[in-house]
């Protein structure tokens, strides 16, 4: 990531939080509907409470992107704690393609093609480093 696309996170990201329990709600209500096979995950879960957890840990990797020796560590251990709730390594994918639609709901017009870039792009490198954690060869 460039210095250029972490601005573009961040300043999208300053945008979310306003609505942030909104955006927790299409989120996770895309990821059910697109993903229903990771459903049983959250199966006792507060899903209000899941929402706050989720875009609580989103804002500290924004707000990390400029010093990734800090974040990558806490997201490695983050991901292999995931393995306990039975994620796999494939469900990485669905919650980064939920991740963007529920960005480009709430940012609308906000969700250039740019912004999707800097995102994708920065989901990409730290799904990778959480699935090598989790799921070593």
């Amino acid at each position: 990531m460039n210095d250029s696309e972490i601005t573009l996170i961040q300043e999208s990201f300053a945008k979310v939080v306003p609505i942030k329990d909104a955006a927790a709600e299409i989120f996770y209500a895309d990821l059910f509907e697109t993903a229903p096979e990771v459903k049983p995950y959250f199966a006792n879960s507060d899903m209000k409470e899941q929402g706050s957890k989720l875009m609580a840990t989103l804002g500290v990797v924004v707000n990390g992107l400029r010093d990734l020796d800090k974040i990558v560590p806490v997201a490695q251990q983050l991901a292999i704690g995931h393995v306990d709730y039975g994620v796999k390594a494939e469900d990485y994918g669905k919650v980064g393609a939920s991740l963007l639609r529920t960005l480009e709901k709430g940012l609308g017009e906000a969700f250039t093609p740019e912004v999707k870039s800097a995102w994708t792009t920065a989901y990409g490198t730290l799904s990778s480093v959480m699935i090598e954690a989790a799921y070593p060869e």
